[in-house]
């Protein structure tokens, strides 16, 4: 695995950086066009939907490991 590639976004009227691993960038990129969604609206719907003690970048690797388990 590559280190943490860093990345700044604004959700939610704010920015913050999400530091995921290059995989798993691309893991969200391809779920956001099998969806036909931007890849920052599947952020979003991701950052809506995880616990308030779970963080971002957890939620989105969850995310990507639920959604390729279930192929």
């Amino acid at each position: 695995m590559s280190g943490l590639v860093k990345r700044s976004v604004a959700l939610a009227g704010h920015r913050t950086s999400i530091a995921l691993e290059a995989e798993f960038w691309a893991a969200l990129a391809e779920c956001a066009k099998t969806r036909e969604m931007p890849l920052l609206a599947l952020i979003a719907a991701v950052d809506a939907e995880r616990g308030a003690k779970q963080t971002l970048a957890s939620a989105l690797r969850v995310f990507v490991l639920q959604n390729f388990s279930t192929r």
